[in-house]
């Protein structure tokens, strides 16, 4: 899509009192921060590239961009500007390549690029500068080693006589000083792509062209720019913060290789999100990139949903906000949740047909398993038991009015001399308020939501799961699970409003299909559950199982508390009582909704399928989604944990591909299945391991103890049975 030269020339002074000519260090750094106490940085479309240099003999540094930038058509027509400006009463300034499509095609996109907005390169005052073809420029600079600060006005296509915007800069390394060690110096560059409307949506008001969220904050385009350029410091260092805390959290979970993956994996999912609306109703809008370009699409927003759950989860609200406000609306027909809010980015027009793809187990499934996940992640007595450890950074306001958003944020905070800060995320004081207060804005439809998966997941007819490409199927094992945890879930919600009775009765249902569910999806032997209730020697990977964990159910008949949104938090109400007259009430001494067995015989299963490059997504094909691997391996035992984790980062290091992260891969020949998907935010279920860490108050895998047990018990007999056979 994009190429930025670097270095096209290195010359020694002629200076014979010089230093010894030892090799020129450089080096290029690429920094897109994460920052999840900032929404207000986060929202900023915008990057940093600094050129470190280290030597001692002076060298000039070129660097330019091309159109390529604003269109993925290449004969698209741009024109270019140069804007130069001060920097408040300051002698320092910016010079600024404006870039643009000649006649942009505003919210439509080629080739999974947009074709509106304009791209920003902006560097210091004291650099050099020209546009021009590029066959005359770059040449030119590697004989001279300057620019000429002339800009070619002859607007043209993309390639035509390819024009590019070059800076260059002057490095005087080869000084008079006595000292031995090289000298250093480095310039900074930002680079960013603004966009006005960032998307249009199909809203409770109507159909609306959506500003972004940094325009509540910045007066213009130019006072972002300068904010960014001059907050690197700041910036760099939040960053530096999440990343060093995700290395940390990502070694306790997993292993170097994991901390690795994480890394790799927390930039891809955040590219694919524009922060949108106001502070005082925010919005996350999320594309699916390179699968089909669908908008907000709800079985994307779910596997990708660890990463934000880990890194901050209002970020997730703000994902789910616009689809409860479009179907809320009643913009929308059918009585279960839509797959996605547009069929294209960046229009999010809905799809009054109701003619959406057709995921209905799935998406309610999806979104009451993510909504309890929010409503888990507000309460919490102590930092240490957030979910995340930004969420308790920050002032504890609340506002109570029920007409404004129930995560608005607020009035901006500076800490410690840092402006431009979030408050905190729920907490004691506040957390249970917002929950309520969320929740209650739209409880018919997450009732409606989930009286449809009473009606069609214990047994889910003929339809597609989220792995749409495999195909549709009737009676998906996998896909039934998702939809009883998903009334499971709701009972929990309406716990945490209060509405005991709702509570009562979508919890003694979902007690009721999992007892059906165990008898229909576990293959005859006992040893795995199969693909299909009717598909007898069949098997899959189980990764639904992953949000029993995550919420707190397989505690529950355990000591510790089985959900933050339940009874250590409703003082005034005692937990639900099984009823000896009811025969829907589960026993009494039940340990766990999904049972222990269930855990126990996929763990063992998966280490005796496990392929080259880790474990094939059913009994139908090799391939395999690396989400769903991370999501099935966080509830493993830890031998087994470790070697899926080995097996997917054997494939990260021994396959070669000039695409960004793929979730779909051949497990055996570690290459594309025929499909190619690349940068898609999926990959955020990467960090399943990290969220189930800090799930449940921190005792979520405590709850998993029962698998090494297990797994020892298995071989002290196995070892006993080879001595007897000796």
């Amino acid at each position: 899509m994009a190429r930025v030269a670097d270095v096209l020339d290195r010359r020694t002074a002629p200076d014979s009192l010089s230093k010894p000519s030892e090799p020129v260090e450089l080096t290029i750094s690429f920094l897109s921060p994460i920052t999840p106490t900032s929404t207000l940085r986060q929202s900023i479309p915008a990057s940093y590239m600094i050129v470190h240099v280290k030597g001692g003999f002076n060298v000039n540094v070129y660097v330019d961009i091309n159109g390529q930038w604003v269109s993925g058509n290449r004969g698209s027509r741009i024109v270019w500007e140069l804007a130069q400006r001060q920097l408040g009463d300051s002698k320092k300034g910016l010079k600024t390549w404006k870039i643009r499509r000649e006649t942009e095609l505003l919210l439509s996109e080629e080739r999974d690029q947009a074709e509106w907005g304009t791209l920003h390169f902006t560097g210091p005052s004291d650099l050099r500068h020209e546009a021009g073809t590029s066959g005359l420029i770059r040449p030119r600079f590697a004989r001279t080693g300057t620019l000429q600060n002339e800009i070619d006005d002859d607007y043209r296509s993309i390639m035509d006589e390819e024009p590019v915007f070059a800076f260059a800069k002057s490095f005087h390394l080869n000084s008079s000083s006595s000292s031995s060690l090289p000298a250093t110096d480095k310039v900074m560059f930002s680079i960013a792509l603004i966009q006005n409307p960032v998307t249009q949506f199909a809203a409770a008001r109507g159909l609306t062209f959506m500003r972004p969220l940094w325009s509540s904050w910045f007066s213009s385009v130019e006072a972002l720019l300068d904010f960014h350029y001059l907050d690197y410091s700041t910036a760099s260092k939040l960053a530096s913060n999440y990343s060093a805390q995700l290395a940390i959290d990502a070694h306790a979970s997993g292993s170097d290789e994991y901390v690795d993956i994480v890394a790799l994996t927390a930039r891809q999912v955040m590219g694919a999100t524009v922060f949108s609306g106001t502070p005082d109703d925010p919005i996350l809008f999320l594309k699916e990139i390179s699968s089909n370009g669908n908008f907000q699409t709800i079985d994307v927003i779910f596997p990708s949903f660890p990463f934000f759950l880990y890194t901050n989860p209002r970020w997730l609200a703000y994902l789910l906000e616009p689809l409860i406000e479009h179907m809320l609306s009643g913009q929308y027909p059918n009585k279960y949740a839509m797959h996605d809010l547009g069929t294209h980015f960046p229009n999010a027009t809905g799809h009054a047909d109701g003619r959406d793809e057709y995921m209905p187990v799935e998406e309610c499934g999806n979104i009451l398993i993510m909504g309890l996940t929010i409503v888990n992640s507000l309460i919490y007595d102590t930092g240490v038991a957030a979910g995340s450890v930004w969420s308790s950074l920050g002032s504890s306001s609340f506002d109570p009015n029920p007409a404004t958003s129930a995560f608005l944020l607020g009035k901006i905070e500076t800490r410690d001399g840092v402006v431009g800060l979030d408050d905190s995320w729920g907490g004691s004081t506040k957390g249970l308020k917002q929950a309520q207060k969320w929740v209650n804005k739209s409880y018919r439809l997450w009732k409606q939501w989930t009286s449809y998966l009473i009606e069609f997941s214990l047994e889910p007819h003929f339809q597609l799961s989220t792995d749409d490409f495999a195909g549709p199927l009737e009676l998906q094992t996998n896909l039934a699970l998702k939809g009883i945890i998903g009334i499971k879930a709701m009972s929990k919600i309406a716990e945490a409003i209060d509405n005991t009775d709702d509570a009562k009765y979508y919890h003694n249902i979902s007690e009721t299909y999992i007892r059906k569910w165990e008898e229909f999806g576990v293959s005859r032997d006992g040893n795995h559950a199969k693909l299909a209730y009717h598909w007898y020697g069949s098997w899959t990977t189980l990764y639904n199982l992953y949000a029993d964990t995550l919420l707190c159910f397989h505690l529950e008949g355990t000591s510790a508390p089985s959900s933050p949104s339940s009874t250590s938090h409703h003082d005034d109400q005692k937990p639900l009582a099984p009823s000896d007259s009811n025969p829907h009430q589960p026993p009494s001494n039940k340990t766990g909704f999904v049972s222990r067995n269930i855990y126990k015989i996929q763990s063992s299963w998966y280490r005796a399928v496990i392929q080259t490059y880790g474990i094939p997504l059913d009994s139908r094909h090799l391939y395999t989604k690396s989400d769903w691997e991370f999501f099935a391996a966080a509830v493993t035992s830890k031998s087994v944990r470790a070697e899926i984790l080995q097996s997917v980062a054997k494939w990260v290091n021994e396959t070669s591909t000039d695409r960004p992260f793929t979730d779909l891969y051949e497990t055996e020949s570690g290459g594309w299945p025929g499909v190619h998907f690349m940068a898609r935010p999926v990959t955020g279920g990467h960090f399943a391991f990290l969220t189930l860490a800090k799930a449940c108050g921190g005792k979520a895998m405590d709850g998993l103890a029962f698998l090494e047990i297990d797994e020892n018990k298995n071989k002290e007999e196995k070892m006993e049975a080879e001595k007897f056979e000796l």
